[in-house]
Protein backbone atom coordinates (compact mmCIF):
# COMPACT_ATOMS: atom_id res chain seq x y z
CA UNK A 1 0.00 0.00 0.00
CA UNK A 2 1.28 3.74 -0.82
CA UNK A 3 0.37 6.37 2.23
CA UNK A 4 -3.28 6.40 1.96
CA UNK A 5 -3.88 3.47 1.87
CA UNK A 6 -2.07 2.57 4.62
CA UNK A 7 -3.70 5.40 6.55
CA UNK A 8 -7.58 4.52 5.86
CA UNK A 9 -6.54 0.55 6.70
CA UNK A 10 -4.84 1.97 10.10
CA UNK A 11 -7.63 4.51 10.80
CA UNK A 12 -10.27 1.49 10.05
CA UNK A 13 -8.50 -0.63 12.43
CA UNK A 14 -8.70 2.28 15.14
CA UNK A 15 -11.70 2.65 14.93
CA UNK A 16 -12.65 -0.41 14.62
CA UNK A 17 -11.38 -1.39 18.20
CA UNK A 18 -13.46 1.21 19.74
CA UNK A 19 -16.86 -0.23 21.56
CA UNK A 20 -19.39 0.81 19.81
CA UNK A 21 -18.16 1.66 16.41
CA UNK A 22 -19.21 -1.08 13.57
CA UNK A 23 -16.43 -0.36 11.09
CA UNK A 24 -16.59 -0.73 6.67
CA UNK A 25 -13.44 -0.13 4.62
CA UNK A 26 -15.19 0.61 1.17
CA UNK A 27 -12.37 0.03 -1.46
CA UNK A 28 -12.95 2.14 -4.25
CA UNK A 29 -13.43 0.79 -8.29
CA UNK A 30 -10.26 -0.09 -9.71
CA UNK A 31 -8.89 -0.93 -6.79
CA UNK A 32 -7.42 -4.58 -6.31
CA UNK A 33 -7.00 -6.03 -2.64
CA UNK A 34 -5.61 -9.02 -1.46
CA UNK A 35 -7.38 -10.82 1.42
CA UNK A 36 -5.41 -9.87 4.72
CA UNK A 37 -3.21 -12.65 6.68
CA UNK A 38 -5.27 -12.12 9.75
CA UNK A 39 -8.70 -10.54 9.93
CA UNK A 40 -8.75 -6.76 10.87
CA UNK A 41 -11.72 -5.48 13.19
CA UNK A 42 -13.26 -4.30 10.11
CA UNK A 43 -15.37 -5.23 7.31
CA UNK A 44 -13.09 -5.05 3.73
CA UNK A 45 -15.64 -4.27 0.80
CA UNK A 46 -14.49 -4.22 -2.57
CA UNK A 47 -16.65 -1.62 -4.66
CA UNK A 48 -16.94 -2.64 -8.54
CA UNK A 49 -18.79 0.81 -9.38
CA UNK A 50 -20.18 3.85 -7.96
CA UNK A 51 -23.65 1.97 -7.12
CA UNK A 52 -21.46 -0.05 -5.29
CA UNK A 53 -19.98 2.73 -3.03
CA UNK A 54 -23.14 4.62 -2.57
CA UNK A 55 -25.38 2.06 -1.63
CA UNK A 56 -22.17 1.14 1.71
CA UNK A 57 -22.62 4.88 2.33
CA UNK A 58 -25.86 4.98 2.31
CA UNK A 59 -26.13 2.07 4.97
CA UNK A 60 -23.14 4.15 7.22
CA UNK A 61 -24.41 6.37 10.16
CA UNK A 62 -20.84 8.78 9.22
CA UNK A 63 -18.48 8.64 6.16
CA UNK A 64 -14.52 9.17 6.30
CA UNK A 65 -13.31 9.92 2.97
CA UNK A 66 -10.30 11.83 1.46
CA UNK A 67 -11.35 14.78 -1.00
CA UNK A 68 -10.16 12.84 -4.20
CA UNK A 69 -13.10 10.26 -3.55
CA UNK A 70 -15.40 13.01 -2.79
CA UNK A 71 -14.76 14.46 -6.53
CA UNK A 72 -14.77 11.35 -8.23
CA UNK A 73 -18.04 9.70 -6.65
CA UNK A 74 -20.16 12.91 -6.43
CA UNK A 75 -23.55 10.81 -5.33
CA UNK A 76 -21.48 10.23 -1.61
CA UNK A 77 -22.36 14.64 -1.58
CA UNK A 78 -25.93 14.02 -2.18
CA UNK A 79 -25.87 11.46 1.15
CA UNK A 80 -27.57 13.14 3.93
CA UNK A 81 -24.60 11.70 6.71
CA UNK A 82 -21.92 13.43 8.46
CA UNK A 83 -19.16 13.50 6.17
CA UNK A 84 -15.69 13.75 7.43
CA UNK A 85 -13.18 15.18 4.45
CA UNK A 86 -9.60 14.24 4.92
CA UNK A 87 -7.11 16.62 3.64
CA UNK A 88 -3.84 15.53 5.11
CA UNK A 89 -2.07 15.74 1.57
CA UNK A 90 -2.82 19.38 0.49
CA UNK A 91 -2.58 18.36 -3.54
CA UNK A 92 -3.40 22.47 -5.24
CA UNK A 93 0.46 22.57 -3.81
CA UNK A 94 0.99 18.65 -4.54
CA UNK A 95 0.28 19.51 -8.12
CA UNK A 96 2.07 22.35 -8.63
CA UNK A 97 5.37 20.00 -8.33
CA UNK A 98 4.85 17.86 -10.96
CA UNK A 99 6.57 18.60 -14.01
CA UNK A 100 4.28 19.33 -16.80
CA UNK A 101 4.83 19.23 -20.89
CA UNK A 102 1.63 20.98 -21.34
CA UNK A 103 1.76 24.33 -22.05
CA UNK A 104 0.85 26.88 -19.03
CA UNK A 105 -2.15 27.43 -20.49
CA UNK A 106 -3.24 23.72 -20.52
CA UNK A 107 -1.86 23.58 -16.78
CA UNK A 108 -4.37 26.35 -15.50
CA UNK A 109 -7.17 24.23 -17.29
CA UNK A 110 -6.13 21.26 -14.57
CA UNK A 111 -5.52 23.18 -11.64
CA UNK A 112 -8.81 25.09 -12.07
CA UNK A 113 -10.68 21.61 -11.88
CA UNK A 114 -8.68 20.56 -8.87
CA UNK A 115 -9.39 23.93 -7.10
CA UNK A 116 -12.99 23.96 -8.11
CA UNK A 117 -13.21 20.25 -6.93
CA UNK A 118 -11.36 21.38 -3.95
CA UNK A 119 -13.88 24.21 -2.89
CA UNK A 120 -16.89 21.70 -3.40
CA UNK A 121 -15.44 19.26 -0.68
CA UNK A 122 -15.00 21.49 1.41
CA UNK A 123 -18.45 22.97 1.38
CA UNK A 124 -20.01 19.58 1.97
CA UNK A 125 -17.64 18.50 4.78
CA UNK A 126 -18.90 18.26 8.02
CA UNK A 127 -15.64 17.85 9.90
CA UNK A 128 -12.00 18.12 8.44
CA UNK A 129 -9.20 16.25 9.85
CA UNK A 130 -5.76 17.28 8.51
CA UNK A 131 -1.94 16.30 9.45
CA UNK A 132 -0.22 19.13 11.56
CA UNK A 133 -1.37 22.02 12.89
CA UNK A 134 0.57 23.84 10.34
CA UNK A 135 -1.91 22.47 8.41
CA UNK A 136 -4.39 23.77 9.64
CA UNK A 137 -3.52 26.98 9.12
CA UNK A 138 -3.25 26.68 5.95
CA UNK A 139 -7.01 25.08 5.48
CA UNK A 140 -8.33 27.39 8.21
CA UNK A 141 -7.23 30.20 5.69
CA UNK A 142 -9.16 28.41 2.41
CA UNK A 143 -12.01 27.82 4.71
CA UNK A 144 -12.12 31.51 5.17
CA UNK A 145 -12.12 32.27 1.47
CA UNK A 146 -15.00 30.04 0.64
CA UNK A 147 -17.10 30.93 3.61
CA UNK A 148 -16.85 28.01 6.26
CA UNK A 149 -16.16 30.31 8.76
CA UNK A 150 -18.82 31.72 9.59
CA UNK A 151 -21.16 32.99 12.93
CA UNK A 152 -22.53 29.36 12.41
CA UNK A 153 -19.39 27.78 12.86
CA UNK A 154 -17.71 30.17 14.92
CA UNK A 155 -20.78 30.33 17.62
CA UNK A 156 -20.81 26.38 17.83
CA UNK A 157 -16.64 26.29 18.29
CA UNK A 158 -14.49 29.84 18.47
CA UNK A 159 -11.32 27.47 18.15
CA UNK A 160 -12.80 25.66 15.05
CA UNK A 161 -12.03 22.70 16.32
CA UNK A 162 -15.62 21.25 15.64
CA UNK A 163 -14.91 22.06 12.09
CA UNK A 164 -11.20 21.04 11.36
CA UNK A 165 -8.78 19.01 14.05
CA UNK A 166 -5.21 17.72 13.49
CA UNK A 167 -5.20 14.00 12.26
CA UNK A 168 -2.05 13.39 11.32
CA UNK A 169 -0.08 9.96 10.18
CA UNK A 170 0.53 7.29 13.09
CA UNK A 171 2.85 4.53 13.96
CA UNK A 172 2.14 1.03 15.32
CA UNK A 173 1.78 0.63 19.34
CA UNK A 174 3.33 -3.28 18.23
CA UNK A 175 6.94 -2.57 18.03
CA UNK A 176 8.35 -4.18 14.97
CA UNK A 177 9.91 -7.56 14.88
CA UNK A 178 12.46 -8.85 12.35
CA UNK A 179 11.42 -11.89 10.99
CA UNK A 180 13.80 -12.79 8.20
CA UNK A 181 16.55 -11.27 6.39
CA UNK A 182 16.31 -9.14 3.50
CA UNK A 183 19.54 -6.27 3.15
CA UNK A 184 22.59 -7.10 4.84
CA UNK A 185 24.00 -10.34 3.53
CA UNK A 186 20.67 -11.57 1.68
CA UNK A 187 20.30 -8.70 -0.89
CA UNK A 188 22.68 -9.54 -4.05
CA UNK A 189 25.32 -6.53 -3.87
CA UNK A 190 24.72 -5.79 -0.19
CA UNK A 191 27.44 -7.89 2.17
CA UNK A 192 26.86 -8.78 5.88
CA UNK A 193 29.04 -5.83 7.22
CA UNK A 194 27.44 -2.69 5.06
CA UNK A 195 26.05 0.23 6.22
CA UNK A 196 22.47 0.87 4.71
CA UNK A 197 20.90 3.93 3.98
CA UNK A 198 17.01 3.70 3.38
CA UNK A 199 14.68 5.83 1.21
CA UNK A 200 11.47 4.84 2.75
CA UNK A 201 9.05 5.46 0.26
CA UNK A 202 8.30 6.63 -3.42
CA UNK A 203 10.13 8.19 -5.47
CA UNK A 204 7.68 11.63 -6.25
CA UNK A 205 8.46 14.44 -8.46
CA UNK A 206 8.56 16.64 -5.10
CA UNK A 207 11.58 14.71 -3.67
CA UNK A 208 14.95 15.40 -3.96
CA UNK A 209 16.62 12.36 -5.17
CA UNK A 210 18.88 13.83 -7.87
CA UNK A 211 20.95 15.33 -4.46
CA UNK A 212 20.86 12.23 -3.05
CA UNK A 213 22.48 10.40 -6.14
CA UNK A 214 25.13 13.04 -6.16
CA UNK A 215 26.43 12.28 -2.88
CA UNK A 216 26.31 8.60 -3.38
CA UNK A 217 28.56 9.35 -6.74
CA UNK A 218 30.92 10.70 -3.84
CA UNK A 219 30.55 7.96 -1.40
CA UNK A 220 30.94 5.53 -3.28
CA UNK A 221 34.87 6.22 -3.39
CA UNK A 222 34.99 7.48 -0.13
CA UNK A 223 33.05 4.94 1.77
CA UNK A 224 32.36 1.39 -0.60
CA UNK A 225 30.79 0.31 2.43
CA UNK A 226 27.66 2.96 2.25
CA UNK A 227 24.81 0.86 0.17
CA UNK A 228 21.56 3.17 -0.84
CA UNK A 229 18.53 1.12 -1.05
CA UNK A 230 15.28 2.28 -2.46
CA UNK A 231 12.34 0.52 -0.96
CA UNK A 232 9.90 1.19 -3.60
CA UNK A 233 10.05 2.38 -7.07
CA UNK A 234 7.08 0.97 -9.23
CA UNK A 235 3.84 2.20 -7.21
CA UNK A 236 1.88 -0.48 -5.91
CA UNK A 237 -1.36 0.49 -7.58
CA UNK A 238 -1.11 -0.41 -11.28
CA UNK A 239 -2.72 1.90 -13.11
CA UNK A 240 -0.14 4.55 -11.58
CA UNK A 241 2.01 5.98 -14.47
CA UNK A 242 5.97 6.17 -13.80
CA UNK A 243 6.52 9.51 -12.49
CA UNK A 244 9.05 11.86 -14.04
CA UNK A 245 11.01 11.60 -10.77
CA UNK A 246 11.27 8.02 -10.93
CA UNK A 247 12.73 8.22 -13.86
CA UNK A 248 15.19 10.81 -13.68
CA UNK A 249 16.45 9.34 -10.23
CA UNK A 250 16.84 5.91 -12.70
CA UNK A 251 18.96 7.49 -15.00
CA UNK A 252 21.28 10.26 -12.70
CA UNK A 253 22.07 6.56 -11.02
CA UNK A 254 22.89 4.53 -13.94
CA UNK A 255 25.14 7.05 -15.31
CA UNK A 256 26.73 7.20 -12.51
CA UNK A 257 27.66 3.39 -12.80
CA UNK A 258 25.97 3.45 -8.93
CA UNK A 259 22.95 0.73 -10.49
CA UNK A 260 23.78 -2.16 -8.52
CA UNK A 261 26.93 -1.00 -7.19
CA UNK A 262 26.03 0.95 -4.29
CA UNK A 263 22.69 1.68 -5.32
CA UNK A 264 19.61 -0.46 -5.22
CA UNK A 265 16.53 -0.25 -6.74
CA UNK A 266 13.54 -2.53 -5.27
CA UNK A 267 10.18 -3.04 -7.03
CA UNK A 268 8.14 -2.36 -3.57
CA UNK A 269 8.09 -3.64 -0.01
CA UNK A 270 5.01 -4.96 1.17
CA UNK A 271 3.37 -3.25 4.04
CA UNK A 272 3.57 -6.14 5.90
CA UNK A 273 7.03 -6.77 5.46
CA UNK A 274 8.42 -3.32 6.06
CA UNK A 275 9.87 -4.13 9.43
CA UNK A 276 12.59 -6.26 8.20
CA UNK A 277 13.58 -3.63 6.04
CA UNK A 278 13.88 -0.94 8.37
CA UNK A 279 15.00 -2.57 11.27
CA UNK A 280 18.64 -3.70 9.00
CA UNK A 281 18.88 -0.42 7.94
CA UNK A 282 21.59 2.27 9.29
CA UNK A 283 20.06 5.32 8.55
CA UNK A 284 16.58 6.76 7.06
CA UNK A 285 16.17 9.12 4.30
CA UNK A 286 13.96 11.93 3.42
CA UNK A 287 15.26 15.12 1.10
CA UNK A 288 12.73 17.39 -0.65
CA UNK A 289 13.30 20.65 -2.94
CA UNK A 290 12.74 23.80 -1.74
CA UNK A 291 9.23 25.15 -2.49
CA UNK A 292 5.60 25.47 -0.99
CA UNK A 293 4.74 21.82 -0.75
CA UNK A 294 6.78 20.58 1.39
CA UNK A 295 6.44 23.28 4.33
CA UNK A 296 2.94 22.29 4.60
CA UNK A 297 4.00 18.37 3.82
CA UNK A 298 3.44 15.48 6.53
CA UNK A 299 6.18 12.94 5.33
CA UNK A 300 4.21 9.79 5.60
CA UNK A 301 7.86 7.50 6.04
CA UNK A 302 9.06 9.32 8.72
CA UNK A 303 6.41 7.53 10.97
CA UNK A 304 8.34 4.33 10.12
CA UNK A 305 11.69 5.61 11.31
CA UNK A 306 10.20 6.89 14.16
CA UNK A 307 8.45 3.41 14.75
CA UNK A 308 11.78 1.05 13.62
CA UNK A 309 14.10 3.80 15.86
CA UNK A 310 15.71 4.54 12.82
CA UNK A 311 18.45 7.55 12.99
CA UNK A 312 17.42 10.04 10.14
CA UNK A 313 18.63 12.23 7.52
CA UNK A 314 16.52 15.33 5.97
CA UNK A 315 16.07 17.85 4.65
CA UNK A 316 14.55 21.09 6.60
CA UNK A 317 11.76 22.97 5.62
CA UNK A 318 8.93 20.78 6.47
CA UNK A 319 6.87 20.39 10.09
CA UNK A 320 8.69 16.58 10.58
CA UNK A 321 12.05 17.77 9.94
CA UNK A 322 11.50 20.60 12.85
CA UNK A 323 11.04 17.65 14.97
CA UNK A 324 13.98 16.02 14.07
CA UNK A 325 16.14 18.65 14.84
CA UNK A 326 14.44 19.40 18.12
CA UNK A 327 14.79 16.05 19.38
CA UNK A 328 18.12 15.27 18.19
CA UNK A 329 16.32 12.38 16.33
CA UNK A 330 18.85 12.63 13.09
CA UNK A 331 20.57 15.75 11.38
CA UNK A 332 18.83 17.76 9.04
CA UNK A 333 20.28 20.09 6.00
CA UNK A 334 19.53 22.59 3.88
CA UNK A 335 17.97 21.60 0.51
CA UNK A 336 20.09 20.49 -2.69
CA UNK A 337 23.72 20.67 -0.21
CA UNK A 338 25.37 17.57 -1.74
CA UNK A 339 28.30 18.17 0.56
CA UNK A 340 26.71 18.60 3.84
CA UNK A 341 24.63 15.52 2.97
CA UNK A 342 27.70 13.52 2.74
CA UNK A 343 29.02 14.55 5.60
CA UNK A 344 25.96 13.96 7.37
CA UNK A 345 25.67 10.76 6.47
CA UNK A 346 29.37 9.64 7.31
CA UNK A 347 28.64 11.29 10.76
CA UNK A 348 26.02 8.74 11.53
CA UNK A 349 26.87 5.40 10.29
CA UNK A 350 29.97 6.36 12.06
CA UNK A 351 28.68 5.95 15.41
CA UNK A 352 29.17 2.89 17.28
CA UNK A 353 25.86 1.48 18.78
CA UNK A 354 24.01 4.11 16.84
CA UNK A 355 20.63 2.85 17.49
CA UNK A 356 21.31 2.23 21.16
CA UNK A 357 22.14 5.90 21.89
CA UNK A 358 18.84 7.19 20.01
CA UNK A 359 16.48 4.98 21.35
CA UNK A 360 15.22 7.01 24.28
CA UNK A 361 14.79 9.60 22.18
CA UNK A 362 12.77 7.62 19.64
CA UNK A 363 10.76 5.88 22.30
CA UNK A 364 9.40 9.28 24.09
CA UNK A 365 8.93 11.11 20.64
CA UNK A 366 6.94 7.28 18.97
CA UNK A 367 4.26 7.28 21.73
CA UNK A 368 2.92 10.67 20.68
CA UNK A 369 2.39 9.25 17.22
CA UNK A 370 0.27 6.29 17.89
CA UNK A 371 -2.38 5.68 15.73
CA UNK A 372 -4.76 5.11 19.11
CA UNK A 373 -3.49 8.23 20.29
CA UNK A 374 -3.23 10.44 17.14
CA UNK A 375 -6.73 9.49 15.88
CA UNK A 376 -8.75 10.43 18.97
CA UNK A 377 -10.49 13.71 17.32
CA UNK A 378 -11.88 11.12 14.58
CA UNK A 379 -12.79 8.61 16.57
CA UNK A 380 -14.54 10.86 19.06
CA UNK A 381 -16.56 12.62 15.98
CA UNK A 382 -17.44 8.77 15.31
CA UNK A 383 -18.89 8.18 18.43
CA UNK A 384 -20.76 11.69 18.90
CA UNK A 385 -21.71 12.44 14.61
CA UNK A 386 -23.24 15.62 13.95
CA UNK A 387 -24.23 18.04 11.00
CA UNK A 388 -22.35 21.43 10.85
CA UNK A 389 -24.54 23.57 11.75
CA UNK A 390 -23.61 26.29 8.42
CA UNK A 391 -24.62 23.18 5.68
CA UNK A 392 -27.70 25.39 4.95
CA UNK A 393 -26.37 29.23 5.10
CA UNK A 394 -23.11 27.46 2.84
CA UNK A 395 -25.42 25.86 0.36
CA UNK A 396 -27.65 29.05 0.09
CA UNK A 397 -24.81 31.62 0.37
CA UNK A 398 -22.29 29.57 -2.44
CA UNK A 399 -22.13 30.36 -6.16
CA UNK A 400 -19.88 27.29 -6.73
CA UNK A 401 -21.06 23.94 -8.41
CA UNK A 402 -21.71 21.47 -5.07
CA UNK A 403 -22.30 17.88 -7.47
CA UNK A 404 -21.79 17.38 -11.23
CA UNK A 405 -21.51 19.74 -13.50
CA UNK A 406 -25.35 20.22 -15.18
CA UNK A 407 -25.36 19.38 -18.77
CA UNK A 408 -26.58 23.18 -19.74
CA UNK A 409 -23.25 24.15 -18.17
CA UNK A 410 -20.98 22.13 -20.10
CA UNK A 411 -21.02 23.83 -23.84
CA UNK A 412 -20.01 26.52 -21.37
CA UNK A 413 -17.28 24.60 -20.16
CA UNK A 414 -15.91 23.56 -23.48
CA UNK A 415 -15.61 26.93 -25.19
CA UNK A 416 -13.64 28.45 -21.86
CA UNK A 417 -11.68 25.28 -22.68
CA UNK A 418 -10.76 26.29 -26.16
CA UNK A 419 -10.23 30.17 -25.71
CA UNK A 420 -7.37 29.00 -22.51
CA UNK A 421 -6.11 25.99 -24.25
CA UNK A 422 -7.09 25.85 -28.12
CA UNK A 423 -7.94 22.44 -29.77
CA UNK A 424 -5.51 20.85 -28.02
CA UNK A 425 -7.06 22.04 -24.41
CA UNK A 426 -10.57 21.47 -25.15
CA UNK A 427 -9.68 17.74 -26.43
CA UNK A 428 -7.65 16.89 -23.03
CA UNK A 429 -10.86 18.61 -20.94
CA UNK A 430 -13.01 16.00 -23.64
CA UNK A 431 -11.27 12.80 -23.22
CA UNK A 432 -10.71 14.06 -19.12
CA UNK A 433 -14.85 13.92 -19.04
CA UNK A 434 -14.97 10.86 -20.62
CA UNK A 435 -12.53 8.98 -18.07
CA UNK A 436 -14.54 10.21 -15.56
CA UNK A 437 -17.83 9.21 -16.77
CA UNK A 438 -16.61 5.56 -17.76
CA UNK A 439 -14.70 5.68 -14.10
CA UNK A 440 -18.75 6.65 -12.30
CA UNK A 441 -20.03 3.31 -14.11
CA UNK A 442 -17.45 1.21 -12.62
CA UNK A 443 -15.86 0.59 -16.20
CA UNK A 444 -11.67 0.82 -16.16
Amino acid sequence: MSGPGVRYWELARVLGNNPGLDVTLAVTPGVVMQSPRDGPPFRLQSCHSEADLRAVATMAEVIVAPGAVISLYPSLRQIQKPLVLDLYIPLLLEELQRPRLQSLAEQTIFFDRMRRGLFTQILVADFIICASEKQRDYWLGVLSAVGRINPYTHTDDPTLRRLIDVVPFGLSSQPPRHTRPVLKGAYPGISADDKVLLWGGGLYDWFDTPTLIQAMAQLADRRPDVKLFFMGVSHPNPQEAQRDGTRETLALAKESGLTDRTVFFNDWVPYEERANYLLEADVGLSLHRDHLETRFSFRTRFLDYLWAGLPIVATRGDVLSEEIEAQHLGLVIDPGDVDALVEAILSLVDVPNLRQVHRPRFERIAATYRWEVIARPLIDFCTAPRLALDKDYVRKMSRLDVGPTPWWQLPGKAWHALQVGGLRGLARQVDAYRRWVLNRQGRR
